[in-house]
Formats: structure tokens, C-alpha cells, sequence
């Protein structure tokens, strides 16, 4: 397993579209590894493979750091309610912006097994699906973003309260 290099905003892979997985290889399975340990060595919620620079549909997700989730050819399904507040990402550092956003996804994709799956979620959850999806589809949220970019406070994880 190894982090590997996000790109950042202005690299054109953020900007293409995806392929299919058509099967999990061995060097998938490293891919999805690697994405997991490079997002949380990133201090992220979720990493969509263009932004290591692989035209894959995978994208992995843990909005509470206890719960991985790993979306091999998502696509939404189902959406309803909306939310508005603020978004980051990592291939976009320092920045933040509001955008709005469903409150409330149903995803249809395949596990490593490539197995289907449903992943609901909502608030974060549904927020986060929607981002990385966004990005197997070539879209940064910046494309979405109602007024400026702001620059982002910067992570501290002892800003994290104990409970």
C-alpha cells in the first residue's frame, strides 16, 4: 500500500471522464488500497480515482472514520431534499465554497467482489457521494460553487472534540 500524489485543479485528468470496471484485478485491488490510505493520510472524507490519476469509475468514501466505503461504477439512483453549506476537496487545497447539493442519495454501484450494492446516505454522506461521483464524470464542485471560492481553515485534529 502506498499514498500516492493527488492532483490538484487544472490537471486535465480531473477534467475527463471515467471508464467502466469491467473487473477487479490484483492491481485494482492495490488502486483501492492506495486510494484509502492516501485520503485518509489526507485528512479526507472521500477520493475519487482521477485525482490520483487513474481514468477508473472507484471512488472510496469514510465521512466518520469508522465506516469505509468503497463504490466501484456508481451511479445515483434516487435523490431528494436539499442542503447548502460548505465543500472542500482535496484536488482544490485550501479552498472551500458553498454549494448545494441533494440531502438525501441512493447510489447503485459494485464492491471489490463486484458484487452490487445500494449505498444510501444522507447530509455528509449524500454529500460526499455526490462530490466523488462528480469527479468519475470529469465535474469539480468548484464548477458549482454559489458565489467566491474562500480560502479553507486548515485541518487540525485537535480541533476534534472528545467524547
Amino acid at each position: 500500500m502506498a499514498i500516492r500524489n493527488i492532483r490538484e485543479i487544472g490537471d486535465e485528468v480531473l477534467n475527463k471522464k471515467c471508464k467502466e470496471v469491467k473487473e477487479v484485478t490484483k492491481r485494482t485491488k492495490e488502486l483501492i488500497d492506495d486510494m484509502f490510505d492516501t485520503m485518509y493520510e489526507a485528512c479526507g472524507v472521500g477520493l475519487a480515482a482521477p485525482q490520483v490519476g487513474i481514468l477508473k469509475r472507484i471512488a472510496v468514501i469514510d465521512t466518520t472514520g469508522e465506516d469505509p466505503i468503497l463504490l466501484i461504477n456508481p451511479r445515483i439512483i434516487e435523490t431528494s431534499g436539499e442542503q447548502t453549506g460548505q465543500e472542500a476537496c482535496l484536488s482544490v487545497p485550501g479552498k472551500s465554497g458553498v454549494v448545494t447539493r441533494p440531502n438525501y442519495v441512493k447510489v447503485a454501484a459494485f464492491n471489490e467482489h463486484m458484487e452490487p450494492i445500494e449505498v444510501e446516505g444522507t447530509e455528509l454522506l449524500a454529500r460526499a457521494l455526490c462530490h466523488e461521483i462528480a469527479h468519475l464524470d470529469g465535474q469539480l464542485y468548484v464548477e458549482l460553487v454559489e458565489g467566491e471560492l474562500m480560502d479553507a481553515e486548515p485541518y487540525d485534529p485537535e480541533d476534534e472534540e472528545e467524547e
